[in-house]
């Protein structure tokens, strides 16, 4: 193989496969504020708060973890202040105590707050001013999750570079990307330089599933699945990526491995992978390899999209999903561009309206979408070009789904945030 792509293939995977806590907008809403309290150095008494409406509307409806069930981005930037660890990026609250909670409440009930859309024309913008005994400090995320491009302390700056979208992902070269280069990495990769990674993915993934099956989290998607639908391959495959996302959204304290920025795309990429390998008894280092193409072609997909868009993020995962599971039944390059061609033709009008517990509800719509994309291929059937937003050609479609999302959902989502405000 290519040394080019494989590394890439392989630098990929460890930048975007990292473990966060919680939803990941807020999160990043959390790490901001608390790297702006670490510079200040002190306990912040006003703070200033810009975000772009996309950040808006996936911070709304969603629990902010380790906060005593509140929500929006002022709970989550007075969790960062008054409790987070800002060296732990998006595992910013992940050392909270229950002590600290009331802390959190207090500061979040008696400090100036105040939370303004920027106009900077940037999809993913997070800008965060604070102030305390004569002094100020100042963090600007852009671009990404962990993207930080500007540091002030009184009006001096400690850290600036330009910033751009899309910038959080401007390591490992994505365009290098397709379903045919990422087959024929799966299929050569040697397991120990992915392992590690992968090993995290399986494991905390697998565990909030499992809890968002155990409690009583969000709309209890996952156990409603299995209850109404049973215990087949088929469909514990939707509840268990159902049932993290349900725990997840409700505020669950337990970390996932994400992709794309987004946990929830992590859980639906990787758990419906993991339920069929283990139905199917392969072996460990043929889920690894099935599970670089789950992941691998999210990524893919995603690139396109954007980390942000009216587009739902699930949909491309639930693409990811059917690839991986073709590929454990033995699907080549053409079978698993079948698979996704397939699944983008299905599913692709599904919106985002935010971070919410009806996302478990919408991966496990990706996810049968994914799936059905893969039966059909199996049973000699597919979409063609001329189809709706099918093309001629598994990257045809692939840059089709990412102007649809990227340019053509555009319009959808300022209508989508309006109608979120206005219900505010």
């Amino acid at each position: 193989m290519e040394q080019t792509l494989y590394r890439a293939c392989v630098d990929i995977l460890r930048e975007e496969l990292v473990p966060a806590m919680g939803c990941t907008e807020p999160i990043a809403v959390a790490y901001a504020a608390a790297l702006a309290r670490q510079t200040l150095g002190l306990l912040p008494e006003q703070v200033d708060i810009r975000v772009s409406a996309n950040i808006i509307k996936n911070v709304k409806s969603v629990v902010v973890p380790h906060t005593g069930g509140l929500r929006g981005i002022a709970a989550a930037a007075a969790a960062g202040i008054a409790a987070g660890d800002a060296g732990r990026e998006l595992e910013v609250l992940s050392a909270v105590e229950d002590r600290q909670l009331p802390d959190i409440k207090s500061y979040l009930d008696n400090t100036p707050i105040s939370v303004v859309p920027a106009d900077s024309g940037f999809i993913f913008d997070i800008q965060i001013a604070v102030a305390a005994a004569g002094h100020t400090a100042s963090v600007r995320i852009a671009g990404g999750h962990t993207n930080v491009v500007r540091v002030e302390r009184d009006g001096e700056a400690l850290q600036a570079r330009a910033c751009a979208e899309g910038a959080g992902t401007a390591g490992p070269n994505r365009a290098l990307l397709t379903v045919e280069g990422i087959v024929e990495f799966a299929d050569t990769v040697e397991v120990s330089h992915i392992k590690a990674v992968l090993d995290r993915q399986i494991s905390l993934n697998r565990a909030i599933a499992e809890e968002g099956l155990r409690g009583a989290w969000g709309a209890g998607i996952g156990k409603i699945l299995l209850d109404a639908y049973g215990d087949a391959p088929h469909n514990r495959a939707k509840a268990y990526a159902a049932a993290g996302s349900d725990a997840r959204m409700s505020g669950c304290e337990l970390p996932v491995v994400i992709n794309s920025g987004s946990g929830n795309q992590g859980m639906t990429a990787s758990l419906p992978v993991i339920v069929y390998a283990e139905e199917l008894g392969v072996r460990q280092d043929t889920l690894y390899r099935a599970l670089a193409v789950a992941n691998l072609v999210t990524i893919h997909l995603k690139t396109g999209i954007g980390r942000l868009s009216a587009y739902c993020g699930a949909t491309s995962a639930g693409c990811g999903a059917g690839a991986g599971i073709a590929y454990l039944y033995g699907g080549k390059a053409d079978e698993i561009a079948h698979t996704i061609v397939n699944a983008v033709a299905i599913n692709s009008g599904m919106i985002c309206d935010g971070a919410k517990a009806s996302c478990a509800a919408k991966i496990a719509s990706a996810v049968e979408a994914g799936l059905l994309g893969w039966q059909m291929q199996r049973h000699g059937a597919q979409f063609y070009g001329g189809d709706g937003i099918v093309v001629k050609g598994v990257e045809n479609t692939i840059r089709n789904v990412g102007r649809l999302a990227r340019d053509g959902m555009a319009g959808t989502d300022r209508e989508i945030i309006s109608i979120m405000v206005e219900g505010c």
